[in-house]
């Protein structure tokens, strides 16, 4: 075509420009003719260049390319040779920098293949920034101080003749502020429900939330809805810098009011104490059930399947689990799995005697910690990875069978002095601490299940944490509520300006309630406390659990735990 003819022209007229400007050495050809030494005077139409032309002086190469010009229709493009094509790498597209981009503080520049990009120059705001060779054809830059606003970035390699320099121009926008991102409080209405995370954002351009996005609007709101709640996230606010702002999301699903009783393993094998149990919960006196998966002794009290528990022989199926949950939830109950912790006897010794000694709770010496009461061997090691994913790996697997919540117990060290223990494996961290993570673990493993989690805990931790590693504080951030064992037979005397709490178990109940109601108070965690329902040193009957009951009532709280080691309850202080 005539087009491509013509193009053609011009390519071979450039071409032959480029050819003979190189071959001129033009550098030179723009240099006043000299004299070759002094005293003469040569002609400089005699003299030559190194490549063979005769060398004039500037008006000679204008008037040739004039000439080319005209001849190529004025479409002439000079290029040098060797043009270097530039890119920046490492800056984002649209100029806008972040915190994080900053903090990185360099980027490359890179050019053609076989490019060594010497005498390339980088500046920023017309200041030179540090540059090194990293690989052929690649700079590293360093950014250096670079303050929030905008800027201007330039790369020049220089050409081989004059106007041939390559150039590429950048304007920055530097801005390092996070967005403002605050979480409203969520309370979910079930596990099955949708749920939505509420907020504001100022500044942000994205919210993600348990993988949803959302675009706030003007004012910064947003709503991210999600199909039901994940328990604890992260809502994350990234504005268009790409600076981010996180903020944990606790999305709180309440448990219903619990009114419950303890059934050990064995007493639910029992058809003489499972029966009247079952008529409570069909008389409505009761609206679950809390038995046992792991004892004090240790033992799981249906065929468990997790490895551990069938390797120290802990499974010693007294009821069927699934058969168990299916009448409870039939007569219109839910179930509560309570599983003894760390109080753990045959765990311990079945550790003890194989060699796994770093299960147990040691002394300073390495032997095994005396129990006090509970003997030696009793207790195992809070701070020992297997220990806890044992414990962990029975809430799951107890709320994959059905069990509606999972209740700790025995989630402590032993009594006595700390001198007199060590924890292999507790790190720098404090008890308190390690036996609250605990707790999140777990909850995050049960909640997989859509069950809850519960933590029993002494009625003395709640001013006096240390006491046994129960921080209230902690554990109330970590657990769905909180059982304590506020017992009146278990207060020493004058406890709460009580003189005798055992024989006056309304006030020591009030009061106590109301402090553990105060301590939990900034977190989501109900209080359902154990009641008395046995006697000890004082005959208890249906006033005196009826008393804890109206006590609690007095606090705000309605639901309960009666506890019975031997499985038989006053029914008539429920009425």
């Amino acid at each position: 075509m005539d087009g491509e003819d013509e193009d053609g022209e011009d390519h071979d007229a450039r071409d032959l420009l480029e050819d003979l400007l190189m071959r001129l050495d033009w550098k030179n050809w723009l240099r006043s003719p000299t004299s070759r030494s002094s005293g003469s005077t040569s002609d400089p139409a005699a003299s030559t260049s190194p490549a063979g032309f005769p060398r004039r002086r500037p008006v000679i190469l204008i008037g040739v390319l004039l000439a080319l010009v005209l001849a190529t229709g004025g479409t002439l493009s000079l290029r040098s040779a060797h043009d270097t094509a530039l890119n920046v790498v490492g800056l984002p597209s649209d100029g806008k920098l972040g915190a994080s981009l900053v903090r990185s503080g360099t980027f490359e520049v890179t050019g053609a293949e076989g490019d060594q990009l010497k005498g390339t120059e980088v500046t920023l705001d017309e200041r030179p920034l540090r540059t090194r060779a990293v690989r052929a054809g690649t700079l590293s830059v360093d950014l250096g101080d670079i303050k929030d606003g905008h800027h201007e970035l330039r790369v020049t390699h220089p050409g081989s003749w004059p106007g041939g320099d390559t150039e590429v121009v950048r304007k920055l926008t530097v801005d390092t502020e996070a967005p403002h991102l605050k979480v409203s409080d969520t309370k979910a209405g079930g596990f099955h429900r949708p749920v939505t995370v509420r907020g504001t954002a100022d500044g942000a351009r994205r919210i993600s939330v348990a993988g949803r996005t959302a675009k706030p609007a003007k004012d910064g709101a947003f709503a991210v809805r999600l199909p039901r709640p994940p328990g604890r996230t992260t809502v994350t606010a990234t504005d268009a810098a790409g600076n981010t702002t996180r903020r944990d999301a606790e999305l709180t699903v309440h448990r219903p009011l619990l009114k419950a009783v303890h059934v050990s393993a064995q007493g639910w094998a029992s058809d003489a104490l499972r029966g009247p149990v079952m008529k409570m919960l069909k008389q409505k006196k009761i609206n679950a059930v809390q038995l046992d998966i792991k004892d004090e002794l240790g033992e799981i009290g249906y065929d468990s399947k997790v490895p551990l528990a069938k390797s120290v022989g802990a499974a010693k199926g007294y009821y069927d689990a699934k058969k168990a949950i299916k009448e409870i939830h039939a007569a219109g109950g839910t179930v509560v799995g309570r599983i003894v912790a760390f109080r753990d006897p045959i765990l311990a010794t079945k550790s003890w005697k194989s060699g796994h000694r770093d299960r147990v709770v040691r002394t300073p010496g390495g032997g095994a910690y005396n129990g006090g009461s509970y003997g030696e061997l009793s207790f195992t090691n809070f701070a020992n990875k297997e220990v806890r994913r044992y414990n962990i790996d029975l809430a799951a697997e107890a709320a994959r069978l059905g069990f509606d919540d999972i209740l700790y117990d025995y989630i402590r060290r032993p009594d006595g002095p700390m001198a007199k223990m060590s924890f292999p494996g507790l790190g720098d961290t404090t008890p308190e601490q390690s036996i609250a993570d605990v707790v999140g673990e777990t909850r995050a493993a049960v909640r997989k299940h859509d069950a809850f989690l519960g933590v029993s805990v002494f009625g003395i931790a709640v001013d006096r944490p240390k006491e046994i590693a129960q921080d209230i504080g902690l554990l109330a951030q970590e657990a769905d509520y909180i059982a304590p064992m506020i017992y009146p037979s278990h207060w020493a005397k004058g406890e709460y300006g009580v003189s005798d709490p055992n024989a006056h178990p309304y006030p020591i109940t009030k009061r106590s309630l109301a402090a553990f109601a105060q301590q939990t108070r900034p977190t989501d965690a109900q209080i359902v406390p154990w009641i008395q329902d046995f006697s000890l040193g004082v005959s208890y009957g249906d006033k005196e659990v009826r008393a804890q009951l109206d006590a609690a009532r007095s606090d705000g709280i309605d639901g309960f735990l009666l506890w019975n080691p031997g499985v038989r309850y006053h029914a008539g202080a429920l009425d």
